[in-house]
């Protein structure tokens, strides 16, 4: 067990290369508790990226010199909306990882995926931004408008129009994340590919988006109304809880639909095997392995007994 470190360190007889390949809810169930505590230090890492945000949460609630409060949410605002595209590309290398079977240091992938896909990340970060502050105000003004027009005009319901069609983009661009952050870590693509492709998955590959939907949410919801409710319990979960898990349902949707239409297609063309389909510890066929897989087969290794009498050195 361990937040930050990874669970290959324990001794043990393996598993075997030819063990039958686990998929669906037990692939997902088999990943989500054997990485449970990692999912809690990688939703640490994450939050970490969140400080701007609460802090311009806290602003709001404690500062009464106006002009002072605007300053300050403008920076915090400002500095959140750099961290949090790159912080979530961060997440998503780690969690791709987690999904695959594949080794990983959380700290190090993490940062290392946050460097590499800083300017790509930073695009989709700075775009979920706008389209949230725009269905903030959208929720706050187009319903206001309809009270103060409904005895001037007579179809005053016209102003929820705009609002629906905002709150609509905003669930594309919700889905299209599905799809743009894995891909960025995962591929060489363009921008311009990344949405043109992000756009299309989030329809082709509706069926799975359904459930990460729903997830985020009711995620969401729940958070939101423990903060009205109870604050300091929805801090207390914050740090630890929400992210990481709603974002490995996520990833563990949609990266299934970004194999087959994305990755696959690319090896395909090449006439090569796509390397992540393989089960871990198998090797392309043609190329000579670099070792032998054991898995399932050596003896766990015993711990040694401490001695009980003094230590010569």
């Amino acid at each position: 067990m361990g937040l930050f470190f990874n669970d290959y360190e324990s001794a043990g007889p393996g598993i075997s290369k030819n063990a039958p390949k686990k998929k669906g809810l037990a692939l997902f169930f088999d990943i989500f508790f054997r990485k449970f505590w990692q999912l809690i230090g990688l939703n640490l890492l994450f939050s970490l990226t969140c400080l701007p945000l609460f802090g311009a949460i806290a602003a709001i609630s404690f500062m009464t010199n106006y002009d002072m409060l605007l300053i300050v949410l403008g920076v915090l605002l400002l500095v959140f909306m750099v961290l949090i595209g790159p912080a979530t590309a961060g997440m998503t290398k780690v969690l791709r990882n987690f999904i695959l079977g594949k080794h990983t240091y959380i700290i190090r992938d993490f940062f290392r995926a946050f460097r590499l896909n800083f300017k790509k990340s930073l695009f989709v970060g700075v775009i979920d931004v706008i389209v949230a502050a725009s269905v903030i105000a959208s929720y706050n003004v187009y319903p206001g408008m309809v009270v103060i027009y409904q005895d001037k005009m007579s179809f005053s319901q016209i102003f929820y129009v705009p609002m629906i069609i905002t709150f609509s983009l905003a669930i594309v661009v919700a889905m299209m994340n599905f799809y743009i952050y894995p891909m960025i870590i995962a591929t060489d693509l363009t921008m311009k590919k990344l949405l043109k492709n992000s756009f299309a998955l989030a329809f082709v590959g509706m069926k799975n988006n359904i459930v990460p939907f729903i997830t985020e949410v009711f995620a969401f919801i729940g958070m939101f109304l423990l903060f009205l409710f109870n604050p300091p319990v929805c801090v207390t979960l914050l740090p630890f809880i929400p992210a990481s898990i709603v974002w490995f349902i996520v990833c563990f949707n949609s990266y299934p639909v970004i194999q087959k239409f994305v990755i696959n297609p690319y090896y395909d063309d090449l006439g090569e095997i796509n390397p992540e389909e393989l089960p871990p510890g198998e090797d392309i066929p043609g190329e000579a392995p670099v070792f032998e897989d054991m898995g399932g087969k050596e003896k766990p290794i015993e711990k040694r007994k401490k001695s009980k009498g003094k230590r010569i050195s």
